[in-house]
């Protein structure tokens, strides 16, 4: 099952609903529902309004959220970084870079607009809630101020020095001129650490009421970590070409043999996906799962290219180490055919990535 739902794009780029998005949803409207004015519809007597308020409240919130994550796409798309997709998940949005950008100015730059876009979304509401003197006890004058609110307490939140939210990485940025970029990220990622643990801590003491402090700490923790190990992986697949790396000796199916005959060859040789080639030339890809899906009965008969995939992702020799992580973590595959023209030259597997980075983590502890 997918676990994001695209809805759009903007800027060419896909947004995708993450299924946390759907699980948080309600709670947020109800929150909004049942919250004194002007937090909240409470006083409005309809339950029907009130609830539909909170999710419309709740909508425009993570509406803000997603333009708030657009401010940081627009900057990168003006520096070259390419921005594969923005989804909304539990407790906002995630713009997923192509590559980390190793110029602590431009890393600055893209941190700090987002916070900034939030907090003017915030600014501007306020100025119409003050320009037009709606009472802040009314349904709409609820909403413009929980806009106004929210938006503001976004800003100022995300510029924390706390990694991975924006002010942690301009922390980054900041440190990254004056130190390796590797530490820099491990003193950002130690704030950030540090600040889930103090959110952890102020959470427990709060009672119930503390619950979203300590979830939130929990996830600003875990994904502190998993920047960490991204940016260092990263770091070490820098300057190692694919043909250094890649398994040159490759195991292929021709497109005609039986699934049966196919599903031996994996046991033989402990692989679970092939290339297939049919006049010789690469025609597709068959894994394991393309094969299961095929009924024990028919695999006798049911050939390979009934059932490949067609569409092959494949990479060049002299390609970046880091463009095969990406598209393996990307796209969610083990193995990734590499073509020298119409030849096929090798091929480049998670394990081929896993031990390159193992070998150049113990030269560099030499």
């Amino acid at each position: 099952m997918k676990s994001s739902l695209k809805i759009g794009s903007v800027l060419g780029i896909p947004i995708r609903l993450h299924i946390t998005f759907l699980l948080i949803l309600p709670l947020i409207a109800f929150s909004f529902a049942e919250g004194p004015s002007p937090f909240g519809f409470s006083t409005i007597s309809d339950p029907v309004l009130r609830y539909s308020l909170g999710t419309i409240a709740g909508i425009l919130l993570f509406a803000c959220v997603l333009v708030h994550e657009v401010a940081h796409s627009y900057v990168a798309i003006r520096n070259n970084i390419k921005i594969s997709d923005i989804t909304l998940y539990l407790f906002g949005g995630v713009s997923a870079m192509e590559e980390v950008p190793r110029n602590p100015g431009i890393e600055a730059k893209m941190a700090i607009v987002g916070p900034l876009t939030s907090i003017v979304i915030g600014l501007a509401c306020g100025a119409i809630l003050l320009a037009t003197g709606i009472p802040t006890n009314t349904p709409l004058g609820i909403m413009i101020f929980l806009m106004t609110y929210l938006n503001i307490l976004l800003g100022i939140f995300n510029i924390l020095p706390a990694f991975p939210m924006d002010g942690g990485r301009v922390l980054r940025a900041l440190l990254a001129m004056r130190m390796p970029y590797i530490q820099a990220t491990r003193w950002a990622v130690f704030s950030g650490k540090m600040f889930a643990y103090l959110l952890g801590i102020i959470g427990l003491f709060m009672g119930l009421s503390g619950i979203w402090f300590i979830i939130i700490a929990f996830f600003i923790y875990v994904a502190a970590g998993e920047e960490e190990r991204s940016t260092v992986t990263s770091v070490m697949l820098e300057g190692v070409k694919v043909r250094d790396i890649m398994s040159k000796t490759v195991d292929t199916v021709d497109s005609g043999a039986s699934v049966s005959s196919t599903l031996q060859t994996m046991f033989q040789k402990k692989h679970l996906g092939y290339p297939v080639i049919e006049g010789g030339r690469l025609a597709g890809i068959v894994t394991l799962s393309d094969v299961s899906k095929v009924p024990e009965a028919a695999r006798d008969t049911t050939v390979v290219r009934d059932i490949m995939t067609r569409n092959v992702i494949t990479l060049k020799p002299d390609d970046d180490a880091t463009i095969a992580l990406q598209q393996i973590s990307q796209r969610k595959v083990g193995r990734l055919v590499v073509m020298d023209g119409d030849r096929m030259a090798g091929i480049i597997s998670r394990t081929d990535l896993v031990r390159a980075i193992e070998l150049h983590g113990a030269l560099s502890r030499q």
